[in-house]
């Protein structure tokens, strides 16, 4: 044999795509474990054309769990970005759109015994250390996939896949404001930096130029915006003690707009180096997050509730999305107890996925 077996589920997690391994069929070092989702994903050609992504940054996400040590999880998820052709694996970051997957692929791979009706499953994010509860369908001890919950994104409907998402600030820079600040004035341009399930540099639309109600196609294609967007990010990086962050997806970008929709408010998420078609669920929180704090970029875009827990829906470029924050605002601010989302997953197929034994002979 001259290529090395690998088991993985492919599997459709919230509006994202990607193998779900076992950590334990994967090499423990991180640098040769990179390499070897490289070659998974076939990162390096625009349509990863050698592997299984799609040539697009939502469909080269991994997803890689493990019975977990914790007293309060039942599964550890540790969670890769494989970028699609710069041969780059960013280890930082989180992505909350293929946990909806998690709790899924833990029953199917034996990681946690079904109950019949729903089986909760407690989730750890072992990238920034967040606690999911997820409740998955399993009538008669079987996953459905099968039901009437519709995602923006996402034809057709499928089992709803409930989640709670707990412990969330901070967790990659430690701060809820990692700069100190509630707003930054970074090269002409007002932010706001903030560390909820996923550290964000948020900016209003109106700033660049923009509506806000750009499709991601058209703002894929405004290459000034996205330099001056880029420019600013990095700047954030280091001010929000990120180092360089000029080749990590980390911290990601988003813009805000007043409501056109019927939603709270507009949001356009970046990946960062191009839009998000839809909406990723950590950066919802995020976005949510600032939308419900005070004396932020937000202020003024949206009537906030003075009720918690709070539903804010984001409108983005292909729907809605709902998040339901559990919060308070105290002498100290906002204080996120959790965020609650509903999405949808898919077992797409199962088997082996082979690799060169040059990139790695197995273990």
């Amino acid at each position: 044999m001259t290529q090395t077996a690998i088991p993985y589920l492919l599997m459709r997690g919230g509006t994202s795509r990607g193998p779900y391994m076992n950590r334990a069929d994967l090499p423990d070092d991180l640098d040769q474990l990179a390499e070897v989702l490289i070659a998974i994903v076939g990162s390096g050609h625009t349509l990863n054309i050698d592997g299984l992504g799609g040539g697009a940054a939502v469909t080269t996400k991994v997803a890689m769990l493990s019975k977990s040590n914790d007293d309060w999880a039942d599964v550890d998820y540790f969670f890769a970005q494989v970028s699609v052709t710069d041969k780059l694996v960013d280890f930082k970051p989180t992505c909350g759109n293929i946990l909806s997957g998690v709790g899924p692929a833990a029953i199917e791979m034996g990681l946690v015994s079904p109950q019949d009706g729903e089986t909760n499953v407690n989730i750890l994010a072992v990238n920034t250390g967040a606690r999911v509860a997820a409740s998955v369908q399993t009538p008669n001890g079987d996953v459905s996939y099968v039901g009437d919950a519709q995602i923006d994104g996402v034809p057709g409907t499928s089992a709803p896949v409930a989640l709670r998402f707990m412990d969330t600030v901070g967790g990659i820079t430690g701060a809820f404001t990692p700069t100190g600040n509630l707003t930054d004035t970074i090269n002409g341009i007002t932010v706001t930096c903030m560390d909820v399930a996923m550290p964000m540099v948020i900016a209003r639309a109106s700033e660049f130029g923009l509506t806000g109600y750009e499709t991601a196609t058209e703002l894929d294609e405004n290459k000034a915006f996205f330099e001056r967007m880029e420019a600013v990010r990095i700047a954030a990086g280091e001010k929000m003690g990120m180092g360089d962050v000029s080749k990590s997806v980390a911290p990601k970008f988003g813009l805000l707009a007043p409501a056109n929709q019927g939603g709270s408010v507009a949001a356009r998420y970046f990946m960062p180096w191009n839009c998000h078609p839809t909406m990723a669920v950590t950066g919802a929180q995020c976005l949510a997050s600032c939308l419900l704090t005070p004396n932020t970029i937000a202020d003024g875009l949206a009537d906030r509730s003075n009720e918690t827990p709070a539903k804010v829906t984001l409108e983005h470029p292909s729907g809605l999305i709902d998040v339901l924050v559990d919060y308070e605002i105290g002498a100290d601010g906002f204080a996120l107890n959790s965020a609650g989302l509903v999405r949808t997953a898919r077992k797409i197929a199962s088997g082996e996925v082979y690799i060169p034994k040059s990139v790695w002979s197995g273990n």
